[in-house]
């Protein structure tokens, strides 16, 4: 099981989201300490250790630490914002 820990940023980020659509981030989230690597996960090209899940049209970039059993969370956002800054 892995500890996750979510940024500040992404902390924010959560918080400005539609009602409907925190739970199910948040849901996301949790079910990520079980399994960090879930079906439907990608890695992120030209990013060794940043993870993306999809939660309908939003985006969750991750870093996995397996060494530290570590997830942690550094982007949440609309898909069409979700790229520039992981």
């Amino acid at each position: 099981m892995h500890e996750v820990r979510i940024g500040r940023s992404a902390t924010k980020e959560l918080e400005s989201l539609p009602g409907n659509i925190i739970e199910r981030v948040a849901t996301k989230i949790d079910s990520l300490a079980d399994q960090p690597r879930p079906a439907g996960c990608k890695k992120l090209r030209g990013a060794d250790d940043l993870w993306r899940v999809r939660v309908g049209d939003y985006r969750i970039i991750y870093a996995v630490d397996d060494t530290a059993a570590v997830i942690e969370i550094r982007v949440i956002r609309h898909r069409k914002d979700a790229y520039g800054s992981a």
